[in-house]
């Protein structure tokens, strides 16, 4: 395994459309997925964290830390041949003990693997999974999708899209490929979404066609009120 670290200044930041949030850290993974082929390089990106950021990890082969400057709180690390011991969580941790979500990362000693999205996904986006076979880079590829280790659907593209996914589709998935195997398992994590407690467009306006509508009934009792009243007063007038 071959390590590469790099400490990036804030102006490399802002080209890379880095956002850093105080107090808490990001974990990117480059290229955006948590399985891959042996050999294949992954790289992994921190940044947020105050003082001396570090890259931690549990893998099959051992712990790994990887150690950036002090003075940058960004850690850029890449594992360029990646193997199968280097399967295992990684996440960021600063000296404070401020530390990243982790991440699982898969290295398939084998044909196939799944492409799924590295960071939670927002409850009522499309996920597209897709099913790599190493051995070939055709458009058709025959491959079945599991959750949960339950069957869920079968593909000719090698790839599905659940639409509007919700909290019910976080879970474990992998897929299958006749005579190719099949891929480790990634979990699928989903973030719901904060729904504001107020009415919807919609609603406000159907309030206020109401409103007006009861404004203009209103207001026309009025207005003819009114010409009964002066109709009356004259009446009166013409008989004095």
């Amino acid at each position: 395994m071959e390590v590469t670290a790099l400490c990036f200044t804030p102006l490399m930041l802002i080209i890379l459309g880095a956002h850093v949030q105080n107090n808490e850290a990001a974990f990117r993974i480059v290229p955006t997925r948590l399985q891959l082929f042996e050999q294949e390089s992954v790289s992994f990106h921190c940044e947020g964290l105050d003082g001396s950021t570090q890259l931690r990890g549990i893998r099959d082969a051992g712990e790994f830390i990887s150690t950036c400057s002090e003075r940058t709180p960004v850690l850029y690390c890449t594992i360029k041949r990646a193997y199968s011991g280097d399967s295992g969580d990684y996440w960021c941790e600063a000296d404070g003990g401020e530390r990243s979500h982790s991440v699982t990362i898969s290295v398939n000693a084998g044909s196939v693997i799944l492409e799924s999205p590295v960071l939670p996904v927002r409850e009522g986006s499309a996920v597209t999974l897709s099913c790599r076979n190493k051995t070939t880079t055709s458009s058709i590829l025959s491959a079945d999708f599991y959750k949960d280790g339950r069957l869920i659907r079968s593909s000719s593209t090698g790839n599905i899209t659940i639409q509007r996914v919700s909290k019910s589709d976080e879970g474990l998935y992998k897929c299958s490929i006749s005579e190719g195997g099949e891929s480790p398992e990634s979990w699928l994590a989903v973030r719901a979404v904060h729904r504001e407690t107020c009415p919807s467009s919609d609603h406000s306006l159907h309030v206020l066609l109401v409103l007006r509508t009861v404004f203009t009934v209103v207001m026309v009792a009025l207005l003819l009120l009114l010409v009964g009243l002066l109709h009356c007063g004259k009446l009166r007038v013409t008989q004095k």
